[in-house]
């Protein structure tokens, strides 16, 4: 009976294809490789200079005007003005520290807050119902939407600013580490009690490093829940900040500093996550193995 199983072409063109997108190579003791397997940084440098190439064609045939979509040469050249000499009253280094202070001081609070709260609503019934009820509705509430409250609150200064930032990043946090206490296996728990260890003991040892995977992850959303309610952090009464700038240099139609900014946001962001990741890399090498 003839074989009629479906392999990757030979050579050429589309046998390159069929490796880079192939999964895998199968570790011991698995048969097929698990789902997702192998390294992806080759497509993923493909995708960026595909798009890349993109923008670049599409400007440099002048199918979209400049003040649409400027081309990368026009966003590069605003990029070393802004470095050097400034817009809105202060250069790009200061803007992106005086962002980069409110998102990481609004996240380190949160992480401070959110996961302690998050992981007594998973081992506690009596902070579940306590906690639960407020995060689950304001939740889904757009930050734009409390924005007016926060400002009549806590005025117009840097404190509003940082609290809403916070709020954004509160709630999945929260949830997150909730979910990784009610994930953590029942037998590793009764294991660690027939062995004799205290409930803080099963908390400490068992709980929260079962957890760690599902903090992390939380931690990594609410880091992108900051960044994007910074813009509306900083509409309010700010005197410097990517958000800032950005909102300052769409009044005026200045689109290249408006794709400026947001590539920088984007680009300390994608650090920012890289970072997490190895931070989870660390912490938790077992992450998927289980």
């Amino acid at each position: 009976m003839p074989d009629t199983a479906v392999t990757a072409p030979k050579g050429g063109v589309l046998s390159a294809i069929a490796t880079i997108f192939s999964k895998g190579p199968a570790k011991p003791g698995e048969s097929y490789g698990a789902p997702g397997q192998g390294s992806s940084v080759a497509i993923s440098v493909a995708s960026s200079l595909g798009l890349f190439l993109l923008w670049y064609a599409v400007t440099a045939l002048g199918l979209i005007k400049p003040l649409f979509l400027p081309s990368p040469a026009m966003v590069f050249a605003k990029f070393v003005e802004v470095a050097t000499e400034g817009f809105g009253g202060s250069n790009l280094l200061q803007h992106t520290l005086w962002s980069m202070s409110r998102v990481f001081g609004a996240f380190f609070a949160a992480a401070l807050t959110a996961i302690p709260i998050g992981i007594f609503m998973g081992v506690n019934r009596v902070m579940r119902g306590i906690f639960d009820p407020p995060i689950e509705f304001y939740r889904p509430i757009p930050p734009l939407a409390y924005l007016p409250l926060t400002i009549i609150w806590f005025g117009i200064g840097e404190t509003s600013k940082l609290i809403l930032i916070y709020l954004a990043m509160f709630a999945p946090m929260a949830l997150n580490a909730r979910a990784g206490v009610r994930s953590v296996s029942i037998e590793q728990i009764h294991a660690a009690y027939s062995l004799g260890a205290t409930r803080v003991q099963v908390i400490w040892h068992v709980i929260l490093k079962g957890a760690m995977p599902e903090i992390l992850t939380g931690m990594r959303i609410g880091i992108g829940f900051g960044w994007t309610t910074l813009v509306a952090a900083e509409m309010v009464a700010a005197e410097a900040g990517l958000g800032y700038m950005v909102l300052n240099a769409s009044e005026f139609l200045v689109t290249d500093v408006v794709i400026m900014g947001i590539i920088v946001i984007g680009i300390i962001a994608y650090l920012f996550d890289l970072l997490m990741r190895w931070i989870e890399r660390v912490l938790v090498p077992w992450k998927g193995q289980m």
